[in-house]
């Protein structure tokens, strides 16, 4: 059984619509990756159809040392819950990926403070945490020694949600680009095995993001909503009722501000627009499908509502980014597509 070597499925060359599809019998890669590699171009979506049980319970039943992946702009959607109980008696090493993503401000005592911060609230318990990034391949030295030292002659296993950075921090360490790597979700499709250093790694296919807005979008979408570079904060004075639009994927809806401000951490390809709280409705309602785009793919819509009892809170959309709201303000109020997680904490940044 031969499997292609970017997302591990196995190749065949009989269905050219099925997985594993090589015109060649030789072939090394699938054509689904040879496609992405070349030309970005996803020829099947498998953004869903990979059962997460089934991919905890084969780790589950390994002798491993795990490299869980935690994409740090996406930390909420990356979460796996009850991983330590799903995962019992397994040393956990979290390497929090796109550090790049992130404010060059934010430094690395304070993200590790953060990431600390959220996994004591979630009772998340793990060996080490390592930052991580494909620019200038930070932390590949540090996983490096870290592995040495703890695989102790166990398989390293590289697990993480989907997007999160698995197959882009493998080619790193081996630092060569063997494994596909792309923004659709489900691009690695089984478990793939691979040597590095003397170490035997392996890929795993990402646990599906279910509640995340990356799939409520089109694929075409994605590069319109993923950042590709260093975030640059959007800064908005707030006083009385505000609104805002991102796209005609969310809205936030903000009452009572005084002396107060809002910083959007999104995609500079997604458009804000601020208008008066007041007139939020008739505007969204007008507007969303043409000036507000792009559009989710489920239309109907639900609401999250707080009151704002921290000084600084973020107000994050899985897969889409997150605001701060700092300052006086009473209410908070996020409109999403239904089967997307909104996260209220105290401030990352």
């Amino acid at each position: 059984m031969t499997v292609c070597k970017g997302c591990g499925a196995v190749l065949q060359t009989t269905d050219s619509k099925a997985i594993g599809y090589s015109p060649k019998a030789d072939a090394e890669y699938c054509q689904r990756c040879f496609r992405l590699i070349h030309y970005d171009d996803l020829t099947i979506s498998m953004k869903t159809g990979i059962d997460p049980d089934a991919v905890i319970d084969r780790i589950a039943k390994m002798d491993a040392l795990i490299l869980w992946v935690i994409d740090l702009y996406d930390f909420e959607a990356g979460i796996i819950n009850g991983i330590n109980r799903k995962l019992a008696d397994k040393d956990i090493v979290m390497i929090a990926t796109k550090r790049d993503l992130l404010p060059a401000s934010c430094g690395e005592e304070k993200i590790a403070h953060f990431v600390f911060g959220r996994l004591k609230d979630l009772g998340i318990r793990i060996e080490r945490l390592i930052l991580a990034s494909k620019e200038e391949k930070m932390g590949v030295e540090e996983i490096k020694e870290c592995v040495d030292e703890l695989a102790n002659g166990r398989q390293i296993v590289v697990m993480g949600k989907a997007n999160s950075g698995k197959s882009t921090l493998i080619n790193n360490l081996m630092s060569t680009r063997v494994l596909t790597a792309s923004r659709y979700p489900g691009t690695t499709l089984d478990f793939n095995e691979l040597e590095i250093d003397g170490h035997t790694y392996i890929d795993t296919p990402g646990i599906e993001i279910g509640n995340s807005m990356l799939m409520e979008v089109s694929e075409a979408d994605l590069k319109t909503i993923m950042p590709s570079k260093n975030i640059k904060p959007q800064v908005f004075q707030l006083r009385g009722e505000q609104s805002f639009f991102v796209g005609g994927l969310a809205r936030l809806d903000l009452s009572g501000c005084k002396h107060a401000s809002c910083v959007w951490y999104l995609s500079d390809r997604l458009n804000v627009h601020r208008t008066n709280g007041n007139y939020a409705d008739e505007k969204w309602n007008t507007h969303v499908g043409t000036l507000f785009v792009p559009t989710a793919i489920e239309a109907e819509m639900k609401k999250y509502t707080i009151r704002k009892d921290m000084p600084k809170v973020d107000v994050v959309i899985d897969g889409l980014g997150w605001a701060c709201v700092s300052g006086e303000v009473s209410t908070i109020t996020v409109h999403v597509p239904k089967s997307v997680s909104v996260t209220f904490r105290k401030a990352m940044l």
